[in-house]
């Protein structure tokens, strides 16, 4: 798109060498996880050292995070923490494909709120659920779809990951089924959501990365001590939809995978008034979740551009507004 920065995270492509993955792929299938590490690790160093834009983002964020936790100096995060992060990224993706292929176990995952997930079922409520570049949200997806009570739809923009997902739907075409390819939430969009939420399904929309246009609306928030951009698109849904809104993140732990689900609100009213102040604190709110989960678990969030500075980065405040 004509006037998008180059910074900007859908004008850069996910880590991926799509042979490299079929072959790691295979190699953990023939001779399991731990070959495929061998296997992995001097891969990844040469991909951190020839890629010093992803090297740098990585490190930024690390860096952040180290100025939040006692127990990692911000000058100590270097190249093996860097590494370590982009290797967290390719179990995530390895974890995918066994996921699509029917080789992951999904009885040791472990759920927080479950409850609230299930009231939601039980009643047949639709609901606004934002995910996030944290853990492997694929998890959900294929847990969700052995469950026909369970309807989800999610809205992404993929097109910088195009071969990853070719790959995906080779493993198994069911993993393109449920997505729903979005640049910007159109009237004629949002008349299909209003209806799949109206039976009960569920609309998931990520709340970490800035729209796909020339001039995104976001709230500026401070996240890991730095204000950085976060969308509205989210917020703006569930009060066009009248549905509660909740938070979803799927991370892997030590030796298992959890699931945490947590209602973010009722409901979202945003009176034109109090618009500016209505986004505010429901942006806090989430970031305040998807920080909590960045600290627990630091290795798991995996947007691998400058978060908090995009140069020749044009947006709307979206406090600028009133109107949806």
């Amino acid at each position: 798109m004509q006037g998008r920065s180059p910074s900007h995270w859908a004008a850069l492509n996910e880590f991926s060498s799509i042979t490299g993955m079929r072959i790691l792929f295979w190699v953990c299938k023939v001779f399991g996880r731990w070959p495929f590490r061998l296997v992995m690790y001097p891969v990844l160093l040469w991909y951190v050292l020839v890629r010093s834009d992803a090297r740098r983002a990585s490190r930024i964020y690390l860096r952040h995070i180290a100025s939040k936790l006692d127990a990692i100096r911000p000058f100590s995060v270097g190249l093996l923490m860097v590494v370590r992060h982009f290797a967290a990224f390719a179990e995530m993706m390895l974890d995918k494909m066994l996921l699509w292929s029917g080789l992951f176990d999904v009885e040791p995952v472990k759920y927080f709120g479950q409850d609230a997930m299930q009231e939601l079922i039980d009643q047949k409520r639709g609901a606004v659920v934002i995910c996030s570049h944290f853990g492997n949200i694929d998890l959900c997806r294929v847990i969700s779809k052995q469950h026909d009570d369970v309807q989800m739809t999610i809205l992404v923009h993929t097109k910088h990951a195009r071969e990853f997902n070719r790959l995906l739907e080779k493993i198994n075409p069911a993993s393109e089924l449920n997505l729903m390819q979005v640049t910007e939430i159109t009237p004629a969009t949002a008349m299909l959501l209003v209806e799949r939420v109206a039976q009960g399904g569920l609309v998931v929309i990520a709340g970490d990365r800035i729209p796909v246009s020339i001039n995104p609306r976001v709230v500026m928030a401070n996240f890991l001590g730095e204000v950085a951009p976060f969308p509205i698109g989210p917020y703006i849904l569930a009060s066009v939809l009248q549905c509660p809104i909740y938070t979803l993140f799927s991370m892997r732990g030590d030796r298992h995978y959890e699931v945490h689900f947590k209602k973010l609100r009722e409901t979202v009213r945003l009176p034109r008034k109090d618009r500016q102040q209505g986004l505010a604190e429901l942006v806090a709110d989430y970031v305040a979740e998807l920080e909590r989960h960045c600290l627990n678990t630091p290795l798991q969030w995996f947007n691998f551009y400058d978060y908090w500075h995009l140069p020749d980065w044009n947006h709307t405040d979206a406090s600028t507004h009133h109107h949806l």
